[in-house]
């Protein structure tokens, strides 16, 4: 993401730029930032995780909603569009404005070169105030690997990690299992890996 030049906005007027805009942007302390293009392997995964959950969801309370669902961060002031959201409970809605929801099951993030940092250490602190929030999920693009950050009842957060295509992604908001050749089919690894920082909060 890049910030958009230009002076500090209130939220109200973020989403009246935003609802013109023919690019979508996030929005924290009064500035915008554009959202950067995915890559195809990205959108492979995105999509692959968007086709098993809405199977198995399908008749039960929960539904899913990919990265033109946005979401506010109450606490503090975070516009944003995840890149799947989960919602098991009647959605609900930022009283100014009928297309922001409040009240996510589960996110998931597909992690890209631009981006990874910042859904690892900021995006992961915001959404953790998300009172709804019980798990944020992170998926590699290049590498078969996904870390979940689960609410536990005692308001602690936990860290699981699931790698190598033959294990299994594991939910823990919804009674969910897709195997990691799944989430990854389609999509091909580099030969050699790029540098991965394993980072624990």
């Amino acid at each position: 993401m890049s910030a958009l030049p230009n002076k500090k906005l209130t939220g109200a007027e973020y989403l009246e730029i935003e609802r013109k805009a023919a690019f979508r942007s996030e929005f924290y302390n009064g500035e915008m930032f554009a959202m950067a293009g995915a890559s195809p392997d990205h959108c492979d995964v995105k999509e692959n995780l968007i086709g098993e959950l809405k199977s198995r969801f399908k008749g039960g309370p929960c539904r899913t909603r990919s990265s033109d669902q946005r979401v506010l961060v109450s606490a503090r002031g975070l516009y944003t569009y995840p890149d799947i959201v989960v919602i098991c409970k009647p959605p609900e809605y930022a009283f100014h404005d009928k297309d922001t929801l409040l009240n996510p099951t589960a996110l998931i993030e597909v992690l890209s070169d631009s981006t990874e940092k910042y859904d690892r250490t900021t995006k992961l602190k915001m959404y953790q105030q998300i009172e709804s929030l019980q798990e944020y999920i992170m998926v590699a693009q290049d590498r078969p690997w996904c870390e979940r950050i689960a609410r536990e009842a005692d308001g602690t957060w936990s860290r699981s990690v699931f790698a190598e295509l033959t294990g299994e992604l594991v939910f823990v908001s919804v009674p969910v299992r897709i195997s990691l050749a799944d989430v990854y089919a389609g999509v091909t690894f580099p030969e050699i890996l790029p540098p991965f920082t394993d980072n624990r909060f």
